[in-house]
């Protein structure tokens, strides 16, 4: 496997002038026009032998210029596809044309794009541009094909890491997981996988209820990492900061090994940790890490598929499944050893279908282990029926504005609140609720645009509406706050709803919008997601009568409410259903991602119910997988 190169270059004498790995993907190069343009079958023949997938591109000596590839597609692409922008990654031999509508660029069956490939040897690569215009996708795209000589070789020594020889019967293969956070608690996530020839960190979070202490990171100064460079790669389930919040950091400290993820993680990671960032200076602190090591984990991203398998490690390959947690989520399956062990990453997922996606995936290839989440896993996280919590929400909110009092929402600004922009968006378009402005203030309009240059990750209703020209996301029901005058003005205007970043309320808008609708009786706030323990939002939750926000006493006379019906996360008996309809079976549970009691009490069930070995790990402590 070491001169794979060598072998297929030799099967293609005097037509492929360069062999490269892109990751654990092989890119040949040709000078040879006639090659480039008909070369299937030739193709098609070495792929059998070498089971890899082998894309061809055209040397850099052939290309069309780039000024005359310019007008060729602009030629060839009807204007109605609104191309956005044309960009060049030369030293790949790809041009990304980014549009509005990608079907007409790529043309029926193709057709566009094959004749964009033949008539310049380029190879053209469509993207969907955002309905929102969104700086962060412009900035993460400039930093993936800027300087891409760098991002070239780095791809390239990725490939020779994963195709080293390995032979499993030589060697005592072990598989071991170490938990270096979420064990019984919420927050910080972070496992090892470690085997004799792989380290593997999946997820590597901060625990956002904890302003400070160890309790706010994992464990990483653990004999079994040791240097950060002993780590082959990072597999991040989604983008939430308890899950990917510390990343940009052990770039920071020196790693520069890849990161798995898919494309909307990738964006979406970036904006949550820039906004990271921008929160600790605006609280006169240090931040953790700056924005230079957020383009660092972005240059050494590698995206993936649903369903797309790739080897990570020259031992471990992963799959990508839906989780139906957030956009872009995803559970992760681990294929070890060539078929030694068959572990599942649940990260954090929703067993049901919602307005915004899909229900999480349980039907895989092979397990033996499953990880599960227990956010909601006691006998009392039953979550009720989400019509019944959505007539009720809608009858609060209306309610509240019609007695002269606003509405504020603290969201996490990812999945949860876009769920809930869809729900009362249509509730005020279909006259359910009085038609009041909607106000969206903090990362929530941001995380929003990124969602709509990703139809294909969101569920059928809500990409149906997109692919037709009504996309939820620009109505213009939705009022954007863009700074201190505005939300003055929300503040001080009339009835009104608002949905603001975070959902805990320890940061971001939300904070400053609680301080003021607090001590008014008329208004209103809704806990939607998750109050980790330590949190502003816990407290208010648990019925506070007053409380400290930066030294100043706040005063709490608003009705405060709590729909647990809309989570993201699975409640108790979609777990149970997910463990239920899984296929196969898994033989072995842990529960992880819960408080103590949660985690127990679902272990115990899981254990008497389906007769299935049940662990609940504390932080620190290593499972033999095998």
């Amino acid at each position: 496997m070491a001169d794979i190169l060598k072998s297929i270059k030799d099967e293609l004498p005097r037509l492929v002038s360069d062999a490269v790995f892109e990751g654990a993907n092989i890119v040949l190069y040709t000078e040879n026009k006639e090659f480039f343009r008909g070369c299937e079958e030739q193709i098609k023949g070495v792929v059998a032998k070498v089971k890899k997938r082998i894309e061809l591109r055209a040397d850099k000596g052939i290309l069309v210029s780039q000024e005359d590839t310019e007008k060729t597609i602009r030629a060839l692409v009807p204007e109605e596809a609104e191309i956005i922008n044309i960009i060049f990654d030369a030293q790949r031999s790809v041009v990304i044309i980014e549009a509005k509508k990608p079907g007409l660029v790529i043309g029926k069956q193709g057709t566009i794009l094959q004749d964009v490939r033949k008539s310049t040897f380029w190879t053209p690569v469509v993207q969907r541009n955002s309905a929102i215009t969104s700086k962060i996708t412009d900035k993460i795209r400039s930093v993936l094909y800027a300087n891409n000589t760098y991002r070239r070789k780095f791809l390239n020594e990725i490939g020779k890491k994963v195709f080293t020889d390995w032979n499993p019967e030589k060697m005592d293969m072990w598989v071991r997981l170490t938990y270096l956070g979420s064990g019984r608690q919420v927050g910080r996530s972070c496992l090892l996988l470690h085997t004799p020839k792989s380290k593997i960190l999946l997820d590597c979070g901060i625990n956002p209820a904890f302003a400070e202490g160890q309790e706010r990171f994992p464990y990483l100064d653990v004999c079994e990492i040791g240097d950060l460079t002993s780590i082959d790669a990072i597999v991040l389930s989604h983008a939430h900061v308890d899950h990917c919040g510390l990343i940009p950091y052990l770039y920071k400290m020196g790693y520069r090994g890849p990161i798995y993820m898919t494309a909307p993680t990738r964006d979406i990671a970036a904006l949550l940790t820039l906004d990271f960032v921008g929160v600790a200076y605006k609280q006169a602190a240090a931040p953790l890490y700056r924005p230079e090591d957020i383009s660092e984990m972005v240059r050494h991203s590698i995206c993936l598929e649903y369903g797309e398998v790739t080897d990570i490690t020259p031992d471990i390959r992963i799959t990508m499944y839906n989780a139906g947690h957030v956009l872009g989520s995803a559970q992760v399956h681990v294929n070890i050893g060539n078929g030694l062990h068959n572990f599942v990453y649940g990260a954090d997922t929703k067993y049901a279908k919602t307005r915004l996606l899909d229900p999480a995936v349980n039907y895989f290839p092979r397990v033996e282990t499953l990880t599960i989440e227990s956010t909601y896993g006691s006998r009392d996280d039953v979550l009720p029926p989400r019509q019944e919590m959505e007539d009720h929400f809608l009858n609060m909110v209306k309610e509240t504005v019609e007695r002269g009092g606003k509405v504020i929402l603290p969201e996490l600004g990812l999945g949860h609140s876009q769920e809930t922009i869809l729900r009362v968006e249509e509730a005020i378009r279909e006259g359910r609720l009085p038609k009041v402005p909607l106000y969206i203030d903090g990362m929530v309009w941001d995380i929003t645009a990124i969602h709509t240059a990703y139809p294909d990750f969101l569920s059928a209703a809500v990409r149906n509406q997109i692919y037709q020209d009504n996309n939820p996301f620009t109505s213009d029901v939705l009022k954007r706050v863009g700074g201190a005058q505005e939300r003055k003005e929300v503040v001080e205007g009339g009835p009104c709803i608002v949905i603001a970043t975070s959902g805990m309320l320890v940061g971001g808008a939300s904070v400053e919008y609680f301080k003021q609708f607090a001590g008014n009786e008329k208004n209103l706030i809704v806990f939607g997601c998750y109050q980790a323990i330590g949190s502003l939002g816990r407290q208010v939750q648990e019925g506070a009568k007053e409380v400290y926000v930066d030294g100043e006493k706040v005063i709490i006379n608003l009705q405060v409410e709590t729909i647990k019906g809309f989570s993201a996360h699975s409640g108790r008996n979609e777990l149970l259903q997910y463990i239920s309809r899984m296929v196969p079976k898994p033989k072995r549970v842990i529960i992880n991602h819960g408080e103590v009691s949660k985690s127990l009490d679902l272990a115990s069930t899981l254990y008497k119910q389906f007769r299935v070995e049940t662990v609940v790990p504390r932080n620190l402590e290593t499972i033999r997988l095998k």
